[in-house]
């Protein structure tokens, strides 16, 4: 089974690095959002477990492969705003970003992985795919996409995510067919770069249920 792995954003495939290396010789497939070089978004054939990282959870559930037969979504989000009816990140925080990403990406990245405790991936920003996703990051809701499409999720949060407190992390994901969640004691929300080890074992306890 391949396994799919989608970055989040201001991120690259690069942040997947220590995760696979702790997985099996499998069939990887790593799509690229085209934030820091060229956009990879194949058509991925076959039976696959898709594993995102943060607004790549989004992006995956608007156009997942056809043969995907699960999800493991770590620090991930169905809905990242907040809306009348489920708790989130306020609006006005990504107003702010999206008001200043086209004068200044870098200052913008810069902030963002400061907080996170991560680091720029290395290349020019491209301006427009991250100012697009950061929109549809802001306005996006895949929670119906998520309900129709009917398969398996994994949540893997961190319990000082930066971005996503308590009650946030806790909406997440409701409308998912079955859902598995655990919580990192003292993670954030890099788990990747953090916790690679749990999040390869992740992926292999949702690889074999699949």
């Amino acid at each position: 089974m391949k396994l799919v792995f989608v970055h989040g954003w201001g991120f690259d495939a690069r942040v997947w690095d220590a995760v696979i290396a702790c997985l099996p010789n499998d069939d990887i497939v790593r799509l690229d959002l085209g934030y820091f070089g060229e956009r990879l978004w194949t058509v991925v054939e076959g039976p696959c477990l898709a594993i995102t990282h943060s607004f790549g959870t989004m992006a995956l559930l608007a156009d997942p492969p056809a043969g995907c037969r699960g999800l493991v979504a770590i620090n991930g989000f169905d809905r990242f705003t907040q809306t009348t009816d489920r708790p989130g990140v306020p609006r006005r925080l990504l107003d702010r970003m999206v008001a200043r990403m086209e004068a200044d990406p870098g200052a913008v990245l810069g902030e963002f992985h400061a907080r996170l405790g991560s680091a720029v991936p290395g290349g020019a920003p491209h301006l427009d795919p991250l100012l697009r996703d950061l929109t549809a990051m802001r306005d996006g809701d895949r929670r119906t996409a998520l309900a129709d499409w009917g398969r398996p999720v994994a949540a893997l949060d961190g319990a000082e995510d930066p971005l996503l407190t308590a009650p946030v992390r806790q909406a997440q994901f409701a409308c998912a067919a079955g859902l598995a969640r655990e919580t990192v004691e003292g993670g954030g929300h890099v788990l990747p770069l953090t916790h690679p080890r749990l999040c390869a074992a992740w992926i292999e306890r949702m690889r074999v249920a699949a």
